[in-house]
């Protein structure tokens, strides 16, 4: 079973693309009403998502001190569906209650986003698969 598996390049015309059909209201798919309500979220972003030509060549490097908007939307959207599946098991629970929490699913997805970027930085440097056990461990500590 192939995972799907895009470009960066494809990530950024994904994110751009939804943008503006958002912007002119045109209908769009179920992914792409995720990303558009995350991207409203985050007007930082609005600038580079209306320049696709831009995006596409733009480096986001901690050592510039920018926000990769490409990965931060994509990570909204990856805890957006574990929460909708349930997946690492638990997650939905533990991200309701920290959304009651902290009055903000917008905040809780950021904390829950510091601790999967952890865990994909462990797995990344270890070069091994991502430690569930330890994700939920670490979203645990969070409520």
């Amino acid at each position: 079973m192939a995972l799907f598996n895009p470009s960066r390049e494809e990530v950024r015309e994904f994110f751009c693309s939804t943008w503006q059909k958002h912007q002119d209201g045109h209908v769009l798919t179920p992914l792409e009403m995720i990303a558009s309500q995350w991207m409203e979220q985050h007007p930082e972003f609005h600038k580079i998502l209306c320049d696709p030509s831009g995006a596409l060549e733009q480096e986001f490097t901690p050592e510039k001190g920018k926000t990769n908007p490409f990965l931060h939307l994509s990570m909204h959207l990856s805890i957006s569906e574990q929460i909708s599946i349930d997946q690492p098991p638990s997650i939905r629970h533990i991200a309701n209650t920290l959304s009651r929490k902290l009055d903000s699913e917008h905040e809780a997805q950021h904390q829950i986003m510091e601790c999967l970027g952890q865990v994909l930085w462990q797995a990344q440097n270890q070069s091994k698969p991502i430690d569930v056990t330890d994700y939920i461990e670490l979203l645990k500590k969070l409520i």
